[in-house]
């Protein structure tokens, strides 16, 4: 009925893991419901779906919610990870870093730029930073933004882009 549930070397690993309340669960449940949630997440059916095998779904769903609660998923991942150090099985390659949440300076990357290059786009910048302030500070009253450059996009000229018709 369910996918291949766990060895008993993968329980042995797992269960120190999991907490055993003072109200049970009875040990023997315990890996019933713990199999119960890795079919659960396995199949991504409904917790109601879940087969009688597992136990009834509300207490899976609440053990679950427990275990997640107390961070016993978090303590497992971080055992798993000890452990697989120990073997000398981590797997670097699978480490992702997303690119967007990460900025390293343009040497870091690889890039080279020649001195006078890198002094003239520093330059650049400073004068684009110059120039949007000094339109910034150009607003009339209306809070229309006059041109800086004469025959600009608003026509251009000291007079705040009016024109005679």
């Amino acid at each position: 009925m369910t996918r291949a549930q766990l060895t008993d070397e993968e329980w042995s690993f797992i269960e120190p893991y999991l907490p055993v309340g003072e109200y049970g669960p009875y040990p023997q449940r315990l890996r019933q419901q713990f199999e119960g949630v890795i079919w659960k997440f396995r199949s991504g059916a409904q917790w109601r779906e879940m087969p009688d095998l597992f136990g009834a779904w509300s207490t899976v769903h609440n053990r679950f919610r427990q275990w997640r609660d107390a961070g016993v998923f978090e303590a497992l991942l971080e055992g798993m990870i000890a452990e697989a150090a120990e073997r000398g099985r981590v797997d670097l390659s699978l480490v992702s870093v997303d690119s967007t949440t990460v900025r390293a300076h343009h040497d870091a990357a690889g890039m080279r730029l020649e001195e006078s290059v890198l002094d003239a786009l520093e330059k650049a910048v400073v004068e684009a930073e110059a120039a949007r302030q000094k339109g910034a500070a150009r607003r009339n009253k209306t809070g229309r933004v006059t041109s800086a450059i004469p025959g600009g996009p608003n026509g251009g000229g000291s007079d705040g882009g009016a024109s005679s018709a």
